[in-house]
């Protein structure tokens, strides 16, 4: 259930608008005027509720369900309890998605800029925009309509912001190119200096980083994540993109569209990532690695070589997930028979 301190409780919906939100059939067109105005885990689900079901995990608990109404899939219908009204729907978890954005919503701050914010005479600031307090927008930058900028961001001079993008609290941006429809959460860093340093026994000099960072349309960066700006070529996140907490992305990395980078994913300098592909929890990728399109690299997987359009690997090196498979299997064995020696 949403806390209404921090959300908008925007219900109750009739199951009648529930189906047409949900994309869903109600299975029992005389329960079409019922309301609802929760959305709870099943267990938790009672009246006034409703709840989704649709993890085979979850088919015990279903029998003890007391919410007013469920949406489910066709297989699970059968397991659906009698009076609680049930709504098919062919993907229940995008129905979870719409159903939650209509009930619920964060409260939006009224669209001004806040007296501590400091705005630089040259930036351009869109329509509708909320600057919060002692944000610092720097010569240059150019700010789309409908943004949201929370308190302590920093946009330093020359960023170019699209439209509807939002930027929590304590984020700084530099040297950055932004599409529209874009989430920077609190504490990210974006476009600081790439780590590139000419090594010598008489200490480490600077190489200059004078590239940017480039990030498409519809683009997440998770908290506390980093982006490096260029040597010399950009740093590239393409559209769809997610960014999880702790993530670094090096200098000069190109990563393609739809991508998913979960937490504590390091990839070094000059990687190209094709489309969609599935960086797990703690994933390693050294410099100048290719990875095709629909890649996954499995939690802790440490990549020291391309790899191939829809290979998923796994282990340290990444190896073919049967293969690190076989490899844990063999070593159990020599565990197992060195002990009975």
């Amino acid at each position: 259930m949403a806390d209404t301190r921090f959300y908008n409780n925007r219900g109750p919906f009739t199951l009648a608008e529930v189906a047409e939100i949900c994309a869903a059939e109600l299975v029992d067109a005389s329960k079409a005027q019922i309301s609802v105005h929760e959305i709870k885990m099943m267990p938790k689900a009672g009246e006034g509720d409703i709840c989704f079901f649709y993890d085979k995990k979850m088919k015990e608990a279903a029998k003890e369900m007391k919410a007013t109404a469920c949406v489910t899939t066709e297989e699970f219908l059968p397991l659906v309890p009698d009076g609680v009204a049930a709504l098919v729907a062919k993907n229940p978890q995008e129905a979870y998605r719409l159903l939650n954005l209509k009930m619920y919503a964060e409260p939006e701050p009224q669209r001004k800029i806040a007296a501590t914010a400091v705005v630089a005479p040259t930036a351009k600031i869109g329509k509708n925009c909320y600057i919060g307090e002692y944000s610092v927008i720097e010569d240059g930058v150019e700010l789309g309509d409908d943004c949201l900028i929370g308190h302590h961001v920093v946009i330093a001079h020359g960023c170019k912001i699209g439209n509807r993008c939002r930027i929590d609290s304590g984020a700084m941006v530099s040297h950055t190119i932004m599409g529209d429809d874009c989430f920077i959460y609190s504490g990210a860093q974006i476009g600081n200096d790439g780590f590139g340093f000419i090594m010598g026994p008489n200490g480490h000099k600077k190489l200059p980083q004078i590239g940017r960072v480039i990030l498409g349309n519809d683009v997440e960066v998770c908290a506390n994540a980093c982006i490096d700006r260029g040597a010399l070529d950009d740093t590239v996140i393409g559209d769809g993109c997610r960014v999880d907490n702790l993530v670094q992305v090096a200098h000069n990395c190109h990563i393609g569209r739809g991508c998913v980078l979960v937490s504590q994913t390091g990839i070094a300098g000059s990687c190209e990532f094709g489309d969609f592909v599935v960086c797990a929890g703690q994933a390693g990728v050294a410099d100048h690695i290719h990875i095709g399109t629909g890649a996954q690299i499995g939690a802790q997987g440490g990549v020291m070589r391309d790899i191939p359009v829809g290979e998923v690997v796994w282990g340290t090196p990444a190896v073919p997930i049967k293969q690190a498979m076989k490899q844990i299997a063999t070593l159990q064995k020599l565990a197992s028979s060195g002990k009975k020696s």
